[in-house]
């Protein structure tokens, strides 16, 4: 039972035995388990040096409490696995990167896969979402595959965020003002940012990207396409749709404020008409995102401007930078 933790089946018996009285002398202890004295006293000094028994006179053995020290040593022994398995992935990533290097020397055209068909690109997507551990970056603009916007869409994309920032993923995305068009979409994003995502917009994306653990790529084949992806591998390429995410990234306004400097934070309707009024949405495009009426949209757009003591909706948007609300 204890060999998962290091702990062999004699030692194991010669354990139980120590377990059984205050005090043991090897001499009783050898009887117990049928062995030698000289086997059960090496036994013994394996299972002190494992921190279960220790020395309390010549000859004679106690026994750890079993809850402090098999907690211990079951905690020793996860933090060696977790350590042997770190390296095996390193390793595998390695060999990875081997196996490509090869692949593409004898066949460049293994620098891509292009996949067709809805149901095809799904699947691959699901595929590397799955496999996602250390990044996930996205240059977000549609059309999608997904019904983005829906709640149980939002739901799931929320689990899965959540999931990946527990396990300390680098998750960042870049929208743009059609990413928000979808109704419910704005309001989605800006839950993700709130859970952790770093999330930041700008005016217009040429085209969508998904980097995943900076190994691997996916980008339409042809723009805005819902026909075909292409799926790029470890090469010169992929360095440079790094390098292009990341120039993205360095023009484009967070979401959310880090909080520094905010007079008197608003509330989530107001940060939503603040993000719309900031990229240039009219009265009717906000109704629609907001789910109201448009007569109901221009009345709390002016309210913020109230609140704000803004006299147009250009002051609004400043004087909501100047209080850290963007």
């Amino acid at each position: 039972m204890l060999e998962a933790v290091g702990v062999s089946a004699f030692d194991e018996g010669v354990y139980r035995s120590v377990l059984t009285g205050p005090q043991s002398a090897v001499r009783d202890l050898a009887e117990s388990v049928g062995a030698g004295t000289a086997r059960t006293g090496q036994a013994l000094k394996r299972l002190a040096d494992l921190g279960l028994v220790r020395r309390v006179g010549r000859g004679r053995w106690e026994a750890v409490s079993p809850r402090s020290a098999l907690s211990a040593l079951l905690h020793r022994r996860r933090s060696e696995t977790e350590t042997v398995f770190a390296g095996v992935e390193s390793e595998f990533a390695d060999l990875h990167r081997l196996h490509r290097a090869g692949q593409l020397r004898s066949d460049p055209g293994a620098l891509v896969e292009v996949l067709t068909g809805q149901e095809a690109m799904a699947r691959k997507v699901e595929e590397l979402s799955r496999s996602v551990t250390t990044h996930l970056w996205t240059l977000d603009k549609p059309p999608y595959l997904e019904p983005v916007g829906e709640p149980h869409h939002n739901e799931q994309e929320t689990a899965t965020t959540w999931e990946w920032l527990k396990r300390g993923v680098d998750i960042r995305g870049v929208y743009c003002l059609e990413s928000i068009e979808p109704p419910g979409r704005l309001e989605s994003i800006l839950n993700l940012a709130a859970l952790g995502e770093q999330s930041r917009l700008l005016p217009h994306l040429p085209f969508k990207a998904r980097i995943v653990d900076r190994r691997v790529a996916v980008v339409p084949l042809t723009g805005g396409s819902k026909d075909s992806i292409v799926v790029v591998h470890p090469s010169g390429l992929l360095d440079g749709l790094m390098e292009l995410f990341e120039a993205y990234w360095e023009r484009a306004e967070p979401l959310l404020a880090d909080g520094l400097g905010v007079v008197e934070g608003p509330s989530g309707e107001e940060l939503m008409l603040v993000r719309l009024l900031h990229a240039g949405y009219k009265d009717q495009a906000i109704a629609r995102q907001l789910g109201v009426s448009v007569r109901t949209a221009t009345r709390r757009v002016a309210a913020l401007r109230r609140r704000l003591d803004a006299g147009t909706r250009f002051q609004a948007g400043v004087k909501a930078r100047e209080r850290g609300w963007v």
